[in-house]
């Protein structure tokens, strides 16, 4: 599956859960949610995927990825009020870490989902 394929197949899971729970709740809640969703659509995802750190060689700790799509796409979830810039330089250091090149941020607090969407490309 192409990379733009498959991330259009996740933009439309999020929505789908975002039609059914609406904003306001969780991270957690949202990932619970898409698991499901993802699963009923046949895709392979890891939750909470632990992505090494190193400097010069060494391990100097993990970050967790919220969740991994087919191994090569990574989902940042937040459920906030504002965005933040944050969150992007956050999203694309764990595709540089994890050597992937497409992610996306889905803020879950938004009226419409579409405008809580950010997809970002190494």
């Amino acid at each position: 599956m192409i990379l733009e394929e498959l991330t259009g197949k996740i933009i439309a899971c999020s929505i789908a859960v975002h039609r059914e729970l609406g904003p306001g709740l969780l991270e957690s809640i949202y990932e619970s949610a898409l698991g499901i969703e993802f699963f009923q659509q046949g895709l392979r995802f890891k939750r909470q995927m632990p992505l090494q750190v190193a400097y010069k060689g060494q391990s100097i700790g993990e970050f967790r990825i919220d969740m991994l799509v087919e191994d090569s796409v990574v989902l940042e979830l937040k459920s906030t009020e504002r965005h933040d810039p944050v969150f992007e330089a956050q999203l694309l250091s764990y595709m540089k870490l994890g050597g992937y090149k497409v992610g996306l941020l889905i803020n879950f607090n938004s009226v419409l989902l579409t405008k809580g969407i950010t997809r970002l490309i190494l």
